[in-house]
């Protein structure tokens, strides 16, 4: 159980999964380093050493996952029919598995690397990714491998999201005084009818040729303290999920162009937005190095080189990219992400190992 504490407030954290893998990481001979970045919830990262003097590779996998609302027995592995099932499964303990089987299996080849191979189990992807920003502070790779599930697909471009907060502010007053009161419930109304409009506008966008059209929703929202009380404030969070070339002030900016419409139509309307938090999209070069060594691994592997993608959902391939990393996304098979039946595919786990592994000996000899 390694349920993420920020998306659950009695999750068990990452300590005990963090404790297993640094042992495993120890067993293999791995210069290993944990640290907690939040109290109580240590990365590890381990480091097999090659000569110095070649390129140096990450595989970066996280160790917490979301909450198990309606699991039966999540922590409890059933295989079934080559699938395991459980939480964690395929986001991501698959692949982080496969990472260090990875390295196993270059050290019983006999092969020595000129460059380091890190393997990274970070925490709090789920979340914040609190994990991978401070890895990135103090641990520095020419390459990297996000080994989220992409159905053994190569990923080169993913979306990023911000978090915008809307606030329409009314007057209070009991609700038999209407020439008193000023409904904020009301003004956001306003507000949700335009947001409705620009989610569609945005879908017909052109789009990213990996990722597809950006896209938003309204995420949560809150106002009101009684039936009998008109709503002095309205608090909604949206969520605008953004394509590589877009950026979160962009995002923001399109929601507060709303509100001054709104405001426009109706002068008593009293609203703003604050960006509370974003991650960037992420975008590789087709033809990077790393990118250029997944493809031979995995057709050395598999036979055939893994097709590029583009994935919707947000990675830690960001951070590291950003931190001026070469970077791609690479996992196994699997499905129920984040829902209350999550497996992965164990023969896809097998096979990613082999990729990273002869990845990591294309990569890291060059």
């Amino acid at each position: 159980d390694s349920t993420n504490p920020g998306l659950v407030p009695d999750g068990a954290g990452e300590a005990e999964v963090a404790a297993y893998v640094a042992d495993a990481m120890r067993d293999l001979g791995l210069d290993v380093e944990v640290w907690s970045p939040e109290p109580g919830r240590p990365n590890v990262v381990g480091v097999w050493p090659g000569t110095g003097e070649g390129r140096s590779l990450m595989l970066n996998a996280h160790t917490d996952t979301v909450g198990v609302e309606g699991m039966a027995d999540p922590f409890t592995p059933r295989v079934e029919d080559g699938r395991m099932y459980g939480r964690g499964t395929q986001d991501m303990k698959g692949s982080l598995a496969a990472q260090l089987a990875a390295v196993r299996a270059l050290q019983a080849a006999g092969v020595e690397l000129a460059g380091d191979v890190l393997v990274a189990a970070v925490i709090d992807e789920e979340h914040k990714s609190r994990g991978t920003e401070a890895v990135v502070e103090r641990v520095d790779a020419d390459g990297a491998i996000v080994t989220e599930p992409t159905d053994l697909k190569l990923a080169l471009a993913h979306k990023g999201f911000a978090w915008v907060d809307v606030e329409t502010r009314g007057r209070a007053a009991h609700g038999s005084r209407p020439d008193e009161g000023v409904d904020a419930n009301m003004h956001m109304g306003r507000v949700l009818a335009r947001l409705d409009r620009l989610e569609q506008a945005l879908r017909r966008r052109d789009e990213h040729r990996l990722v597809g059209a950006p896209s938003l929703h309204a995420a949560q929202i809150e106002g009101g303290t009684a039936s009998s009380v008109y709503a002095a404030h309205c608090r909604l969070r949206v969520e605008r999920r953004t394509v590589p070339g877009e950026t979160a002030e962009e995002a923001r900016r399109e929601v507060q162009s709303i509100l001054d419409a709104v405001a426009d139509d109706a002068p008593a309307v009293d609203a703003s937005s604050t960006l509370a938090f974003s991650r960037r999209p992420f975008e590789a070069a087709a033809d990077s190095a790393i990118a250029t060594a997944a493809r031979a691994g995995g057709r050395a592997a598999m036979g055939h080189a893994p097709p590029d993608a583009g994935q919707t959902f947000w990675t830690d391939a960001a951070l590291l990219a950003e931190a001026g990393t070469e970077t791609v996304v690479l996992g196994p098979v699997g499905e129920g992400l984040h829902t209350t039946e999550e497996w992965v595919d164990l023969d896809s786990v097998v096979q990613l190992a082999e990729i990273l592994a002869r990845t990591a000996h294309r990569y890291c000899t060059a």
